[in-house]
């Protein structure tokens, strides 16, 4: 008689980098302590920031707390949790979110099949004062690190994880690299421009090295992400629309147009048009925000478009 696979053991690294949020970061880590399949360990990876790191090790002595031994960013933090991590799969849950209590579980049964090389959960924006705004566009959701209205709404293989509700087998993360520190803020500096993408080239490697390997999207895998006043305003959706696309150049450059742009056409051809039809269908109905809505698709799309050509000009430059 064959006997059932061992559980999986799963290691939660959640990275920080300011005293900031240090109300999120408790949250965060309560979300963890209240899970109803426990973390195997608690890993807090603190970015250069030795007061910070001071303050995790007296809160949280049975954690593990350990300084960013990689490059400043969010990446190196990444690489850091995963090479101190002992259990089968890391998952990875950003500073200013909480998971569900089924998080861990829908994670650890998506790894029930060997082929799963990580999975990636549903991520719901927490906006603050309670309320979306009218004319932010559910497409665009992305801009604030959640889920957004184009992809799966039931379990299915995905090109890329979202980096901030993500879990990977440990030593995939360590076979193919880690978490390139060439892409993301840690570039142009965390309070620049809101680069990102690190997660998305993480997963193309993957997939390019390891043909065969599943990225999975599990909506079991819930979290709330915190969004604030702040990411919730026109200016920063442009400016992350714009970010977005020179974060797309450098992936490009990394694994190729082909690859790195192949989820992007049928969002571009498909899920925005019908989103500017579905804003422009609103207005008509009486919702007048639903313009701002079909707008904000147009103006955003516009952006990351200009960022991309801008950071394949800057690239083809240096080349």
């Amino acid at each position: 008689m064959t006997p059932p696979p061992a559980p999986v053991r799963t290691s939660v690294v959640i990275c920080a980098y300011t005293e900031d949020r240090w109300d999120d970061i408790r949250a965060a880590v309560e979300s963890v302590r209240h899970q109803r399949r426990p973390a195997y360990e608690l890993i807090l990876v603190v970015d250069h920031n030795p007061d910070l790191h001071l303050r995790l090790k007296r809160e949280y002595p049975d954690a593990v707390v350990v300084e960013n031994a990689h490059e400043r960013g969010l990446s190196g933090g990444r690489n850091t949790g995963t090479e101190v991590a002992r259990g089968d799969v890391v998952a990875f849950l950003d500073d200013d979110a909480v998971a569900d209590p089924g998080w861990l579980e829908a994670f650890e049964t998506g790894f029930a099949d060997p082929a799963v090389a990580g999975v990636g959960g549903l991520t719901r924006p927490l906006w603050a004062g309670g309320r979306r705004p009218r004319w932010f566009p559910e497409e665009f959701d992305w801009t604030v690190g959640c889920t957004y209205r184009g992809m799966p709404v039931e379990r299915a293989p995905i090109r890329n994880v979202m980096g901030g509700n993500a879990a990977f087998r440990r030593e995939i993360v360590g076979e193919i690299g880690g978490f390139s520190t060439a892409i993301g803020r840690s570039v142009q500096g965390r309070r620049s421009r809101p680069l990102g993408c690190e997660e998305t080239e993480f997963c193309i490697r993957l997939s390019q090295r390891r043909p065969g390997a599943v990225l999975l999207f599990e909506p079991g895998a819930a979290i709330g992400h915190k969004v604030s006043a702040e990411r919730a305003r026109f200016g920063y959706f442009r400016a992350r629309c714009y970010a977005e696309g020179l974060s797309k150049a450098l992936v490009t450059s990394s694994v190729g147009a082909g690859d790195g742009l192949s989820s992007e056409r049928g969002y571009t051809f498909r899920t925005l048009p019908l989103g500017v039809l579905r804003g422009l269908g609103d207005t008509v109905r009486g919702d007048l925000a639903g313009l701002g809505r079909a707008s904000a698709i147009v103006i955003g799309l516009a952006w990351t478009t200009w960022g991309y050509l801008v950071g394949g000009m800057r690239i083809r430059s240096r080349s």
